[in-house]
């Protein structure tokens, strides 16, 4: 749902097809899906009639939102037949040959492409949690090296999808574990750091661990972070890497990049899911609470909207950035 109301208006993409399990096909989306984003479902989506998932598509481009339960195997067939799966489930993120892209870091990780054995591709992104820190540590990493980090999630509610966690188990409470997630948190960031030659990526090795709470929040992943750095600099350093950092996205002025990807809060109650979760449409990632730590170098706060920046905006700005380098064939308005 999230991609169909990023997608509604988008200036490069439209949508043009429907897919989606058994129990949807046959009937149209909106009697299919029960709508549950702030805007109205747009008529002409709501009119289309939701397809088989199989490979037969007209459309280059496909989003893959599925469950990991049946992603994996839709995505290669979807893959084998020439189309090109942009992808926000985990099965295909630790692949060899697949890029775990977060474009303002690692875009040449597309060049992994030429290496995978589809006539079309997969592209995929990390997850939400992943997203948002992967984000903070880019700056850190590239001008200071990092020797190990820490970091304790606060992660919301629909990050659990829908109807996700029972109201009882959520109120008046935080649940300490996430299926699955710590794990993701601690290896997907080193592909994302590796450095790619001749279709090999080369991870860097400092550790990384991770704790991940579910919290009473509707939107927006809140994470402490802390690192140790090889080079430690003043804090005035690192708020200047993180207040000037750029990269391809914003050069190429990508539709869904944000103008500043990291905003930098001095107002020691910052950053807040309610108040900043919404920066830059929901693409930006915002940091606050810069301190020294007695245990590492530094801590700091970490926000991102965990289904905008940390799922289907993701993956939106990962088609832009395979169609702006010419990795999808179209160059006109796709149909997706």
């Amino acid at each position: 749902q999230k991609f169909i109301e990023l997608l509604a208006n988008h200036t490069w993409f439209e949508i043009s097809s429907l897919g989606a399990s058994e129990k949807s096909q046959g009937k149209p989306y909106s009697e299919a899906a029960h709508w549950q984003m702030k805007t109205s479902l747009p008529e002409r989506i709501g009119n289309m009639i939701v397809n088989p998932c199989e490979p037969q598509f007209a459309e280059e481009l496909v989003f893959s939102a599925l469950d990991s339960s049946v992603a994996g195997e839709v995505e290669s067939e979807m893959a084998e037949a020439g189309h090109v799966a942009i992808s926000n489930a985990k099965n295909h993120r630790m692949d060899s040959d697949v890029p775990l892209m977060v474009p303002e870091i690692n875009p040449d990780h597309l060049d992994l492409l030429a290496y995978q054995k589809y006539d079309g591709a997969i592209i995929t992104n990390p997850n939400c949690s992943t997203i948002g820190l992967v984000m903070a540590l880019k700056p850190l990493y590239d001008s200071f090296g990092l020797e190990a980090v820490n970091v304790v999630t606060m992660q919301a509610l629909s990050g659990a999808g829908f109807p996700g966690a029972a109201s009882l188990d959520t109120n008046d409470n935080v649940i300490p574990f996430i299926g699955g997630e710590e794990d993701k948190v601690e290896t997907e960031p080193l592909k994302i750091f590796g450095n790619v030659e001749n279709g090999q990526i080369t991870e860097p090795d400092f550790p990384i661990s991770a704790q991940c709470n579910r919290v009473g929040v509707t939107d927006g992943h809140l994470e402490c972070v802390s690192v140790k750095l090889k080079t430690v600099p003043s804090k005035s350093e690192i708020i200047d890497c993180w207040t000037s950092f750029k990269s391809e996205p914003q050069d190429l002025d990508l539709p869904f990049a944000p103008k500043s990807p990291i905003h930098y809060f001095e107002e020691e109650n910052f950053p807040q899911p309610k108040l900043h979760r919404d920066l830059e449409n929901g693409m930006a990632v915002s940091v606050g609470r810069l301190r020294e730590c007695p245990v590492l170098d530094y801590r700091f706060i970490v926000l991102s909207h965990n289904t905008v920046r940390g799922a289907a905006g993701a993956a939106i700005l990962n088609a832009e950035l395979a169609l702006a380098k010419g990795y999808l064939i179209y160059r006109k308005k796709v149909k997706i």
